[in-house]
């Protein structure tokens, strides 16, 4: 073994700006590919990351401003939806599957348990809005619809606003005042939206309306399409509008009157979008990598050429085509794995250094290279130089020793 180790690197070094160069086309391929799939990683993971907050297969509405005249009314009215609203929905809307209202107190309110005050976003939002939002009970309850009915003082906290105000203590049964008001706190949730999201407090939205003097106002509605199809949300996101724009009397082509999104169309799109990007970067990665396969093969037929007497002596002293075939792949394939693994770790390295420098990137998160790719790239890498070295192999084992010891 050490015997044919030696020979190999003998063979290899005879020419050693050849086989670096050829070692480094390789290199460069396999280098390629992986940084590229480790950018659509992270390209991915970015979009991901933007649906991180709402349900995939969520709609929401928000109200805007006519834009055109309709039905005897001037445009630039604004469209503010009301309870009913609300409660027309589901029966003009078949499918849904959760909803909820969405009012918001803008701006932070000042906070305080005991001596203790801060500031933090306040939402009234129904109890189906858990299942809107990624939404995580950690202690406690959410709402419920009998607080909604009621119109409790009960409010729900994020993890944040629990360590703010309460420390470690257990804060379900306390009382927190908001703007002067005594809420009771039944529960405390976790939210993979962030700080932003764990600042925020929630109260029953029947409650926000009557105590910040808007009985009959919703700022947005959200709801859930079960598991519709894209063309099946679409029709439902349609529905939704219509239904709206005749119980508010704009025109339901007027887009600006009714902002409507559509996050499992928009995610299924981006997914798409990722899926081509991701056959794209094979498609690059792979094409590079072929071109310095291509160069090894070639540089392997130059090597047989220059080695055709040794080859006949080999033979001449009982080499078997066999061993001559073992002998030329094991040198192609010792020359790809080599390089491959040099550009697969510097590759991936590559890769690391981006994802610690930019942890939290807008649209480009922790850029990765999985293990199916690195098995993937191995995979590449060993069947190339297999390809690379049969045909240079195949001829060896083809060479006449007569013809071969008379060669100069």
């Amino acid at each position: 073994m050490i015997e044919a180790l030696l020979e190999l690197w003998d063979v290899l070094s005879r020419n050693a700006l050849r086989t670096l160069l050829t070692g480094l086309s390789v290199a460069w391929g396999v280098f390629m590919l992986v940084v590229l799939l480790g950018a659509g990683e992270g390209l991915q993971n970015g979009a991901d990351w933007e649906f991180r907050d709402d349900a995939q297969n969520s709609i929401w509405m928000s109200g805007g401003k006519t834009s055109v005249p309709y039905g005897g009314r001037s445009p630039g009215r604004a469209i503010l939806f009301k309870n009913q609203d609300f409660d027309d929905l589901p029966r003009r809307v078949p499918g849904i599957e959760h909803l909820s209202g969405r009012y918001w107190l803008w701006g932070e309110f000042s906070v305080s348990y005991g001596s203790k005050r801060s500031s933090f976003n306040i939402m009234g939002v129904h109890p189906d809005h858990r299942f809107l939002e990624k939404t995580l009970m950690t202690r406690g309850r959410f709402l419920n619809d009998a607080d909604q009915l009621q119109r409790r003082k009960m409010c729900v906290i994020g993890s944040k606003v629990r360590e703010m105000l309460f420390g470690s203590r257990d804060p379900l049964g306390e009382y927190i005042n908001i703007r002067g008001l005594a809420y009771k706190v039944v529960g405390e949730f976790e939210d993979v939206g962030g700080e932003n999201e764990l600042r925020k407090i929630y109260v029953p939205i029947s409650t926000a309306q009557l105590v910040y003097s808007q009985p009959n106002v919703i700022h947005q509605l959200i709801f859930t399409v079960g598991d519709a199809s894209v063309g099946e949300s679409q029709a439902m996101a349609d529905q939704a509008r219509a239904a709206v724009a005749k119980s508010h009397g704009f025109s339901v082509d007027d887009r600006r009157a009714l902002r409507v999104g559509n996050n499992l169309e928009q995610f299924t799109r981006l997914t798409g979008v990722f899926r081509w990007i991701r056959i794209f970067v094979w498609a690059v990665g792979v094409g590079t990598l072929l071109a310095g396969i291509v160069g090894i093969g070639n540089i392997m037929l130059i090597s047989v050429a220059e080695r055709t007497k040794e080859i006949g002596i080999r033979k001449a002293l009982g080499a078997t085509p066999g061993s001559i075939i073992r002998m030329i792949l094991g040198e192609a394939l010792v020359l790809t794995g080599v390089s491959g693994y040099a550009g697969l770790v510097a590759g991936v390295g590559v890769v690391e250094l981006v994802a610690s420098k930019f942890p939290d990137a807008p649209f480009f998160r922790h850029p990765s290279v999985s293990l199916d790719v690195a098995l993937s790239a191995t995979a590449i890498i060993m069947a190339s130089g297999a390809l690379a070295g049969f045909f240079p192999a195949y001829r060896a084992a083809r060479v006449n020793p007569t013809v071969a010891l008379r060669s100069e």
